[in-house]
């Protein structure tokens, strides 16, 4: 009963806020009679939804999120062995890091742009941008996690001579698996982010490409619907982090997310 509660608090109330949020919204809409192209009506939303065939809906669901999945999927690979570096030497940590900031902190939008220049109109610069986004986090979030490690068990490693490899793949880098995830649950939801601003940049096809059109049209409603079908994307991709850990590496849940 307990537990079921606990579920009922942190996944029911916060759906059941959002709903009673609906025909509130709807309500005002009809009261005052805003224009659709200022705010669209759920039920305007929906009828939206629905004048767009299934299969153009997939088809720019799966530009989308391809593009975000890979995207995400490159800046994996590349942060996680570059976190490893950093916290094995720190004259990388001092010569990477602040290149990272630099990175970070310069506006992706700004060089999207320059990125199509350079990379071309294909998937390439689509695939840079969502990088770019979601590869800072997951660094940071290593690094941190791999450097947190209580010093009594790289001390307890060095008196066993363990060298720096092991100490690494089975000390540092299991101790740094909760702070991983937290990376990646905040980079998945800027995949998504990073994939929608490339194809405000430059595609032919997408959920962002779709919002864009849309608007230009004043086609509202149908913006809308594209918003919420990308806000569900993002959804379900971070609740798919959360069950991969709790599959996989359940140990690394407290006791609290374990009973989520």
């Amino acid at each position: 009963m307990k537990s079921f509660y606990a579920y009922w608090s942190k996944n029911g109330l916060p759906l059941l806020a959002m709903l009673a949020l609906i025909p509130i919204w709807e309500l005002i809409c009809r009261v005052f009679s805003v224009p659709t192209f200022i705010l669209p009506a759920p039920s305007d939303i929906v009828h939206a939804f629905t004048q767009v065939s299934a299969a153009r809906w997939f088809d720019n669901l799966w530009a989308t999120l391809r593009i975000a999945l890979l995207g995400f999927g490159l800046s994996f690979i590349i942060s996680i062995p570059l976190a490893i570096m950093m916290v094995s030497s720190k004259f990388l940590t001092r010569a990477i890091f602040p290149l990272l900031v630099v990175i970070q902190s310069t506006p992706v939008v700004a060089i999207a742009p320059l990125l199509i220049v350079i990379l071309g109109t294909g998937d390439a610069p689509r695939l840079a941008i969502t990088c770019l986004i979601t590869f800072f986090p997951l660094v940071v979030s290593a690094t941190t996690g791999m450097l947190a490690t209580p010093p009594e068990l790289i001390e307890l490693s060095r008196s066993l001579n363990v060298d720096s490899k092991k100490t690494i793949w089975q000390i540092r880098l299991p101790y740094a698996i909760p702070h991983i995830f937290s990376g990646v649950k905040v980079a998945i939801t800027l995949a998504v982010i990073g994939a929608v601003i490339a194809e405000f940049v430059a595609a032919e096809k997408g959920l962002g490409y779709l919002v864009q059109f849309s608007t230009s049209y004043f086609k509202i409603p149908q913006a809308f619907a594209a918003l919420v079908f990308l806000s569900i994307v993002s959804m379900l991709l971070f609740k798919s982090v959360s069950w991969i850990q709790k599959g996989l590496f359940a140990w690394s849940l407290s006791e609290d997310e374990k009973h989520s």
